[in-house]
């Protein structure tokens, strides 16, 4: 049981940054940050659980059907991950690329104290036995300072040269021609190694520069993942789920009028609107395989998103279910999202794992939390950088989707364009 208390908050915006810097002292931390994106679907401006009571850690063998025990018998608030290499416990597929991260294929946990923002307003959950520990934390948490940025300088390394890069998009694009797949997300990694950063200073920055709708700072030990994502995967509202698959990017300009045609551009692209078309069908079809009959809708086609850094291609697709479907099963038929592998799904994580040069792991899953009674809402993890402060191994990857159109250059640019921000942090 929980106690469940109010209060109102002056300035939001500050009181978000004390509330992470309060929050670092924990082993577990979970913070969400939609960045004032009023989307129709966000449910708060900002989630922050630490410190958790109970968890749940494992690989992929057997991971959905632990999380669903998991799940089922905390009936609490529990945040976590799913990482893309959960593919392996769902299909006959998988994962013996490189790994320098070293994060389980699965971790959630039950947090002690919970913060929800939503506008002024602050509801704070915390367990009834450290309750009493509410007002003395509010008290901390308001007396933290907001620090200005450190620099950080990080050599970054390349997994895939260009050449190499433009030499496996061909190869994609000949089981495309083929007739093997439609569509592969196809990603390479950028890491550096032995390197110290301050995980909290490199997220404030990396969110500062992007500040899109679905930011994290996780942390789990030694563990961090820091994300700029704009993707939403999956949420669950009530018997209503919604996906927000992202394919089609093209760059910012600070010159208005150049902006605007890069915006209207992506808008008529006749290669991107058919790679997130496809995804929709992907999407819709995954679905349909918990929807009630006749409910999985199109809500929105194609549309233009505009984030600091790029302009985005954004499609919503929506289902209803039956209020006794299990959330865990909604997850595991549409897991991982179609936007983050291709189609037909299967096909295409078969062909982009023997390509690929590193275990995706967490990069290209999703964190998020369940709510007491079954809702849900994830992210897709992209524009992320990941850091294991054990073996001070930190890496980022970005992707772009291979279509029958694809220019291997042209994809090749568009992954650069994708990494800009995290560079820019990190170097």
């Amino acid at each position: 049981m929980r106690t469940i208390i109010s209060k109102s908050i002056e300035n939001p915006s500050e009181f978000k940054q004390q509330l992470l810097l309060w929050a670092n002292q924990f082993r577990e931390v979970v913070f969400l940050d939609s960045n004032s994106h009023n989307q129709k679907y966000s449910s708060y401006d900002c989630v922050l659980a630490v410190d958790a009571l109970t968890s749940i850690k494992t690989d992929y063998e057997k991971a959905f059907e632990d999380l669903h025990q998991y799940q089922s018998q905390a009936r609490d608030w529990i945040f976590g991950y799913l990482s893309y290499d959960l593919k392996n416990d769902i299909e006959d597929l998988k994962s013996d690329n490189f790994d320098g991260l070293h994060f389980s294929d699965l971790f959630f946990f039950q947090p002690k104290k919970i913060f929800l923002l939503k506008e002024n307003l602050l509801e704070i959950q915390y367990l009834n036995m450290c309750d009493d520990e509410i007002e003395e934390d509010f008290e901390a948490i308001n007396k933290c300072s907001v620090f200005s940025f450190q620099s950080s300088k990080i050599i970054i390394n390349q997994r895939i040269s260009k050449e190499n890069y433009i030499s496996k998009v061909s190869k994609v694009l000949e089981h495309i021609h083929r007739g093997d797949i439609y569509e592969a997300n196809f990603c390479m990694e950028f890491y550096a190694e032995n390197v110290q950063i301050d995980p909290l200073e490199i997220y404030r920055k990396l969110n500062q520069i992007s500040e899109p709708p679905f930011a994290v700072y996780f942390k789990n030990y030694k563990h961090y993942l820091l994300s700029a994502s704009p993707e939403r995967y999956l949420k669950k509202q009530d018997e209503q789920v919604i996906s927000q698959p992202i394919k089609g990017t093209s760059k910012r300009s600070s010159d208005l009028i150049e902006d605007e045609a890069s915006k209207n551009d992506l808008q008529n692209n006749q290669k991107e609107r058919s790679e997130n078309i496809m995804i929709v069908d992907l999407v819709r079809n995954d679905l349909s395989k918990t929807a009630t009959k006749g409910s999985v809708e199109v809500e929105e086609l194609c549309q233009i998103y505009t984030f600091k850094q790029v302009h985005q291609m954004i499609s919503t697709i929506v289902s209803k279910v039956e209020h006794t479907t299990s959330p865990i099963e909604i997850l595991k038929t549409t897991f991982p999202m179609g936007s983050m592998t291709g189609a037909p799904k299967i096909s295409a994580m078969t062909i982009i794992e023997n390509l690929e040069e590193t275990k995706r792991g967490l990069y290209s899953g999703a964190v998020g939390y369940f709510t007491p009674n079954g809702d849900f809402d994830f992210n897709v993890v992209i524009r992320s950088i990941l850091y294991n402060s054990d073996n001070q191994y930190l890496s980022f990857s970005v992707g772009s989707a291979i279509t029958s159109l694809s220019e291997p250059e042209n994809e090749y640019e568009e992954c650069l364009l994708k990494a800009k921000a995290m560079f820019e942090v990190l170097s």
